[in-house]
């Protein structure tokens, strides 16, 4: 039986468009769209925020120098918030599932976006509480597996129990070698039909 869900975010929860939020970062600073991506995105600087190396002050110092201009947290924030819409359907899914089991949220992303989550993301808070987890906090990234097993072990969940969902192909397999069930997302049709399968609709 499954008694957690755990969700991926970019492109399950909410659609995600990186050109935007490079677009008008590169605006507030003045640079080519190119220069800002190479930075930040092409540099492993993201993979490193991810990874956990460095809190949310430091990753936004860290930002704003390897661009050459300081940014602030709002202008951050709202860089990305730009670039996000929520799924409706899915997350419609995630608070149906919630009546049958736990859900919560891994995403590869760093504590700024932790911190700015309630700004960002205002749909996540009623469905999955305080549940809100990014791969920073366990320094380590999926799909490599530990990044699953200290998220549930935060959560309290079994791996065997766990029913994780992820667009990305290279995260399902992570998610699989660290022993949880997986469904490979594509649309929320095909995601309901795999919760009803489990019983969880």
């Amino acid at each position: 039986m499954i008694s957690t869900v755990l969700f991926d975010m970019n492109d399950v929860l909410y659609s995600y468009d990186r050109s935007v939020r490079v677009a008008q970062i590169a605006r507030i600073c003045r640079e080519p769209a190119a220069a800002v991506a190479e930075a930040i995105w092409e540099s492993g600087f993201e993979d490193s925020g991810d990874s956990g190396v460095m809190d949310a002050d430091a990753y936004l110092s860290g930002f704003g120098q390897r661009l050459g201009c300081p940014l602030s947290e709002d202008e951050w924030t709202e860089a990305l918030r730009a670039a996000v819409r929520p799924i409706a359907e899915t997350l419609a899914l995630a608070a149906s599932v919630r009546r049958q089991a736990r859900v919560a949220v891994l995403t590869n992303n760093n504590l700024l976006v932790k911190r700015a989550a309630d700004t960002v993301f205002p749909e996540l808070r009623p469905i999955f509480g305080r549940d809100f987890y990014v791969s920073a906090e366990f320094h380590a990234r999926k799909p490599e597996p530990e990044a699953y097993l200290r998220c549930l072990a935060r959560v309290g969940a079994a791996a065997e129990a766990t029913l994780f969902v992820d667009d990305s192909a290279k995260n399902v397999a992570g998610a699989e070698r660290a022993g949880l069930r997986t469904h490979h997302y594509r649309s929320p049709d095909g995601l309901a039909r795999a919760l009803s399968a489990e019983g969880l609709l």
